[in-house]
């Protein structure tokens, strides 16, 4: 059906009048605003910060969420899903089932009732999700089932930040998937994942699927979408060919080992005044020169001492061998050791541990060899000390010859070689990909970029189930376990991607799918025909089913009024003033160049741009 003959009366919800809707805009932008969309947010009155982290929301900004929300649920119903809607405060129980009562740390807000029983406040759903099918369902004849929820969320955020790209409390739509046998959920996970691309598509949003990591999830496969930012928390990585990955996921491609028969005895030398990978590659092309070629940095083996947090808080130091041409990415480190958190070390930490001499930290104290040292006060005699865990990058392969620390100050370990000198206790990807690193699938060279996750799908397998009983008879009248997928959507999070996807400097710029209204009508002018003539259209448009704000403040200047405008974001402004003598009006789209439109016509030409934008 046709906007323009949708209907000829206007409901309240399609005519907004700015004298009486619940907004104040600012001319300023709020102090704890780092991002566009944060700041143009508050500014256009759509949010109001209550906390760290935390945001109410006005009447433009639930009317931008309900369309979000209303595509992804049409998405969802189009494949069969069936809505459900669980509380979020959830008692302890199912989460120490399934371990996550801990695995989350810090991140989950904890609360006991009056009775000293515990609760949470639930930053996911699966165990509840899995509970409800539990008791509902126990044959193959009721799979494949897909379920799904818009909900609120709530995670302890250490560093809230960017406004609703990272905050404490967020809605999201999760679906889960349950089906008898693998090829079952992958039959699900591809249904889900092609809703997830129509979703976006309708949205305007631009995303890339990238390979991801399940960390805490558990599961197999899973697929982050982003949507490419500057400012996007998570840096991806993809190839001229095709590839795409997040870059926890990234997978180094380990080269070959390396003979090292003839390759020379490993030699403890003095290299005073080498603080930095740079000064010591220097000073060993100067004094202990290779015959093959220069020493470079990623001849040098740098190690990096952490300290690893599990999520019952106990707390242990972890040394990570990278070449010293890289850095270690702690995103990447956590992705491995999840759902541990992984920090610096700490003075405290070095105190602690003597053995570890800053900036010449060498495998001789660390992991398989830290078991048992020499003792210095006594020739021939040996120390025991309890092994730091000590994990190497992927490329640190057999026969690679390097320089790392001798574990003394101001002295370095030549040509030690991986293997013959020392071992280490297994590796792990967790030093920084770079642009021009070669891609895990042989493609090509890697670009890197940032983007806003706004979804992840996994498919989860059994964990959950298998954790809390999720059985159905099979065809043979055995009892087998479901399979599960579950699959994420940031709803308020794509908002704000949206905003920072568009805008510009003076407001937001919304796509007409999504924008609080269709038209914004502005009467400038003292005199009472202004208004008149300005209300009469925009009545008309909401008649016909278009949505409009209409600007009926008396006593607000034009310049206000369009400020105002610019801020709001909607599509199309039609501009009653002084044009009115000559018997036109002025349309303008957000973004383009105005049209001087005759009054006797602006309805219907108005109504059809929107049409088209809506098309």
């Amino acid at each position: 059906m046709s906007i323009v003959s949708a209907r000829s009366a206007a409901r309240p919800r399609d005519l907004l009048r700015l004298s009486s809707l619940f907004v104040r805009t600012l001319r300023e932008d709020p102090a704890d605003a780092e991002v566009a969309s944060h700041r143009l947010l508050v500014r256009a009155g759509y949010i109001r910060r209550a906390a760290p982290g935390i945001y109410s929301w006005l009447p433009l900004g639930l009317r931008v969420l309900a369309k979000i929300e209303a595509v992804v649920r049409e998405e969802m119903d189009a494949i069969g899903a069936q809505e459900v809607h669980f509380p979020a405060l959830l008692p302890r129980e199912p989460y120490e089932t399934t371990g996550r009562w801990t695995e989350y740390g810090p991140n989950l807000f904890r609360l006991r009732d009056r009775k000293e029983a515990d609760y949470l406040l639930a930053p996911t759903h699966e165990e509840m999700f899995t509970l409800l099918v539990k008791d509902l369902y126990s044959s193959y004849k009721d799979l494949p089932l897909a379920l799904y929820q818009v909900q609120t969320k709530y995670r302890d955020e250490a560093r809230p930040r960017a406004g609703l790209i990272r905050g404490r409390e967020f809605i999201m739509k999760d679906a889960y998937s349950f089906d008898i046998d693998d090829d079952g959920l992958a039959q699900s996970y591809e249904r889900q994942r092609g809703a997830y691309r129509r979703i976006f598509d309708r949205l305007g949003l631009e995303y890339v699927i990238v390979s991801a990591t399940s960390g805490a999830m558990g599961g197999s496969r899973s697929e982050e979408f982003l949507s490419p930012s500057p400012i996007g928390e998570d840096t991806f990585v993809r190839s001229a060919s095709g590839y795409a990955a997040n870059v926890e996921a990234v997978v180094t491609p380990v080269p070959a080992a390396l003979p090292y028969d003839d390759a020379p005895a490993a030699h403890v030398e003095d290299t005073p005044d080498t603080p930095t990978i740079a000064t010591l590659v220097d000073f060993a092309n100067a004094h202990h020169p290779r015959e093959d070629r220069p020493w470079t940095a990623a001849d040098t083996l740098k190690n990096v001492v952490l300290a690893v947090t599990q999520p019952d808080g106990v707390r242990e130091l972890l040394v990570v061998g990278v070449p010293g041409d890289r850095e270690v990415d702690v995103k990447r480190l956590e992705a491995g050791l999840a759902p541990a958190e992984a920090e610096p070390a700490t003075d405290a930490d070095f105190a602690a541990h003597p053995e570890l001499v800053k900036g010449y930290i060498g495998p001789g104290v660390l992991g398989p060899q830290g078991q048992q040292v020499p003792d210095e006060s006594t020739a021939g005699a040996v120390t025991t000390r309890s092994a730091i865990r000590y994990l190497l990058d992927p490329r640190v392969v057999a026969g690679t010859r390097w320089i790392t620390g001798a574990d003394a100050p101001g002295r370095h370990v030549f040509d030690l070689v991986a293997e013959r000198d020392f071992t280490a206790d297994g590796t792990i990807e967790a030093a920084e990909v770079r642009d021009g690193d070669l891609a895990p699938d042989g493609s090509g060279p890697l670009e890197l970029a940032r983007g806003i996750e706004i979804g992840h799908i996994f498919q989860l397998g059994r964990k959950y189930a298998e954790s809390l009983g999720l059985n159905v008879l099979d065809p043979n009248g055995k009892q087998t376990t479901v399979t599960m997928g579950s699959y994420g959507i940031g709803v308020t999070r794509v908002l704000a991607a949206l905003a920072e996807a568009h805008h510009d400097d003076k407001g937001l710029a919304w796509p007409a799918h999504v924008a609080p209204a269709h038209v914004h009508v502005v009467a400038t002018g003292k005199g009472s025909e202004v208004f008149d003539q300005a209300a009469e259209i925009a009545e008309a448009l909401a008649g016909h089913g278009v949505e409009v704000i209409y600007d009926d403040r008396p006593k607000v200047s034009p310049g206000v009024k369009f400020k105002d405008a610019e801020l709001f974001g909607v599509p199309l402004v039609v501009v009653v003033g002084k044009g009115l003598a000559d018997g036109v009006v002025e349309v303008r789209p957000r973004t383009g160049d105005a049209d001087q439109v005759a009054v006797a016509d602006v309805v219907d030409v108005v109504a059809a741009r929107v049409e088209e934008l809506l098309a």
